[in-house]
């Protein structure tokens, strides 16, 4: 394997990359830990976070001039389709890229939109708390903090601020390249962004102290911290994989070549104990990476998103993708959702294709349930579904936008769903049935 760690240290890096990560040959390879049912312990993640030497907070980045255009797909414009949301909220002057529940108490959303701002807002009612200012683009990501008491607006030029939910202050912010994606830690007040220009920031909050992850020199397109809190994973533009360790600061291992992936990341994902991941790309295939050996043990693909075109309705070539990728808690399953409308299931144990679920657009998001074998999605038609994913039947189907579903969060009970669409408006939507 080509860049991965598989039999002691990690592989030499590609000279071709340059000296963008440091490699040490006496580095140990850290074991997954074995997680127990019950929640890693915030007390002691936040304990190694402390550990980690961020070093001083450097010069602000050069700002990108990159705007974001949506297509206009999703219900025929000026249709008034049946609205089975509880509630609508319509701050926002533009269309919604981004929504997200306060984890504490689920009693809050957060989003972001094309008109440069970001709302703190009270899912009961639509009143809205605060609103986030300040920024000079798309607000693309809004995320609350583990323990809701921050939440964090990230737009498209690279500004991130955070701001305290008591009181709606703003406590910190800072400037880098064009952002790609941003999330804060699982059990920290600590951040984790990726750049355009490959780097992957790390902050304290609101402390600032930084440390960087230097990847090639592409796009880190997607990311996340693993559920330990002492790892990361980067998914990169020229198809490769990066597994960081946050502490020392190195690549643990790095999937390039035959084990990456052809065309740019799109989505990465890890299982509950974060001993497996998936990797959804341009490229059509998922694969399925065992973190601590860096091997790829699984490769997804079904018959409908083998790299093909569609042609839409006005003629024009549209290329498939993988948009979003996730682990059932409950039973040995991963979902895949295709650009082409495509909810392919898969086993795997057997690693072979369970059921294929079809939409008649593009799905954007998908989550699954905490405790079991539902799996939701959110699509270019605007509409938010549930799916068993033992049968691979449809459970049902919540309509009201008028435009494609750009993002949606679900709470911990799995009763409400919140999503944010093109049509300028975020919705309520009550989804826990008695029959459920």
């Amino acid at each position: 394997m080509e860049g991965a760690g598989g039999g002691g240290g990690p592989a030499p890096p590609n000279p071709e990359e340059g000296p963008a990560v440091a490699f040490h040959e006496d580095e140990e390879i850290i074991e997954v830990l074995e997680l127990n049912d019950a929640e890693p312990n915030p007390d002691d993640l936040a304990d190694e976070m402390e550990d980690v030497d961020f070093g001083d907070e450097p010069e602000d980045g050069e700002m990108g001039d990159e705007e974001w255009e949506t297509e206009d797909e999703g219900v025929e414009e000026g249709a008034e389709p049946h609205d089975d949301s509880e509630l609508t909220y319509s701050k926002h002057t533009c269309s919604v890229f981004c929504v997200s529940i306060d984890p504490k108490n689920n009693s809050l959303a957060v989003t972001g939109g094309e008109d440069d701002t970001a709302y703190v807002w009270r899912i009961s009612d639509g009143e809205t708390l605060f609103q986030c200012t300040g920024h000079k683009d798309s607000v693309t990501w809004a995320a609350f903090s583990h323990d809701s008491a921050m939440v964090v607006t990230g737009d498209m030029n690279g500004l991130i601020k955070v701001w305290k939910v008591e009181g709606g202050q703003e406590v910190w912010s800072f400037e880098v390249g064009d952002l790609e994606w941003l999330q804060w830690h699982p059990c920290s007040h600590v951040l984790l962004a990726g750049t355009a220009d490959g780097n992957t920031w790390m902050w304290k909050v609101p402390s600032g102290e930084c440390k960087t992850f230097q990847g090639p020199n592409c796009p880190a397109t997607c990311g996340q911290f693993l559920p330990d809190g002492k790892k990361a994973v980067v998914g990169y533009e020229d198809g490769s994989v990066r597994i960081w360790d946050l502490k020392q600061g190195n690549a643990i291992h790095v999937l390039k070549g035959t084990d990456g992936h052809t065309r740019p990341l799109t989505c990465v994902s890890s299982n509950a104990d974060g001993s497996l991941l998936l990797t959804g790309s341009v490229d059509c295939d998922t694969k399925l990476v065992n973190t601590a050996t860096g091997k790829v043990v699984g490769l997804f693909k079904t018959e409908s998103n083998v790299s093909k075109a569609s042609r839409r309705e006005d003629g024009e070539s549209e290329s498939n993708s993988v948009e979003s990728v996730g682990f059932c808690n409950v039973l040995p399953l991963a979902a895949v959702g295709y650009l082409d409308g495509t909810l392919a299931i898969y086993d795997i144990s057997s690693q072979t294709l369970r059921h294929r679920c079809q939409h008649e657009s593009g799905i954007v998001k998908l989550l699954w349930e905490d405790n079991t074998p539902v799996v939701y999605t959110c699509s270019l038609d605007g509409a938010v579904r549930l799916w068993d994913s033992r049968s691979g039947k449809m459970i049902s189907e919540y309509c009201g936008h008028t435009k494609e579903i750009l993002d949606f969060a679900l709470n911990k009970d799995a009763s409400i769903v919140v999503t944010a669409s093109g049509d300028n408006k975020a919705k309520v939507f009550c989804v826990q049935r008695p029959d459920r």
